[in-house]
């Protein structure tokens, strides 16, 4: 007999739903450098590690994390040209190691697994961009950047390249990073792919869990509403089972998240892909 654990998200079957992938992944983290021991670390020691490679970017260098420093000092106006020499140096240094590039802060937390799953089968020779879609400001929208976003290979190099041109739209000014990396993936050529998982549902969220979970605080936010790409689903359908990455997770969050995730196995949940997919059908047939 099979056995199935009570939640508030109805019955269901936990699986662990390995992901044979041979494409790896960089990470590039946004860091002030004052956070340190209160941001980078906690961020090292969890959920960074399980990326192929990563780098702080800073404005000053760590061998240690390790860091760059990719600008002359630390303020929200320089969280773009920090990014865009970010993504500069990924070009310069990483293109050739590696198949897809992220971006993240140092306050995101991201399920790699569940990233590696997503980008299973696609190509890093097409140019592609993936995060929370957004729909306002650029024609083809962009990417949250706090929730995190991926750079396919191809998609890195038509974007460095811009940079380093300084074409319109990839250039050293102001404004929010993540629009501005939407204006710049859009004038070298670069797709937004949408990352809804089969059931239609998010993957990337740009809210902590206890957020994004809470119905009433998402009606609440009225610009989620307008920006997002797709309808907002909230409450216990907000987020896909398959969860990319969270965004706003203070550091005593991030070592939870990781407790639960991958150290907490609760007893009798089987982790058989056809019980899975069985007891979520099951689910989705009570809703």
């Amino acid at each position: 007999m099979t056995l199935t654990i009570t939640l508030n998200h109805r019955n269901f079957t936990m699986i662990l739903r390995p992901v044979t992938m041979k494409e790896k992944i960089f990470l590039q983290l946004i860091w002030p450098r004052r956070n340190k021991m209160t941001k980078a670390i906690p961020v090292k020691t969890t959920w960074a590690r399980r990326f192929d490679g990563y780098l702080f970017i800073s404005s000053e260098n760590d061998k240690d994390l390790p860091a760059i420093r990719a600008v002359e000092s630390e303020s929200r106006d320089n969280l773009w040209e920090k990014t865009r020499q970010g993504l500069i140096h990924a070009y310069q240094a990483e293109i050739d190691k590696y198949d897809y590039f992220m971006k993240a802060d140092d306050d995101t937390f991201v399920i790699v697994e569940n990233l590696r799953y997503l980008l299973a089968g696609k190509n890093p020779n097409e140019p592609f961009l993936m995060g929370r879609r957004f729909k306002t400001f650029i024609k083809q929208g962009y990417t949250s950047g706090g929730a995190g976003y991926v750079l396919s290979r191809a998609g890195l190099r038509l974007i460095a390249e811009g940079m380093i041109r300084e074409i319109s739209g990839c250039r050293k000014h102001y404004g929010p990073e993540d629009v501005n990396l939407g204006k710049c993936a859009e004038a070298v050529g670069v797709q937004i792919h949408d990352s809804l998982d089969e059931h239609q549902q998010e993957v990337f969220h740009p809210f902590r869990p206890t957020s994004m979970f809470n119905k009433g605080f998402m009606d609440r936010i009225s610009w989620i509403h307008a920006y997002n790409y797709f309808p907002v689903k909230t409450g216990l359908d907000c987020c896909s089972d398959h969860t990319v990455s969270f965004h706003y997770v203070n550091p005593s969050e991030m070592y939870a998240l990781e407790f639960l995730i991958y150290h907490l196995y609760p007893y009798g949940i089987t982790r058989d892909i056809k019980q899975y997919e069985k007891a979520r059908q099951l689910r989705n047939s009570q809703k």
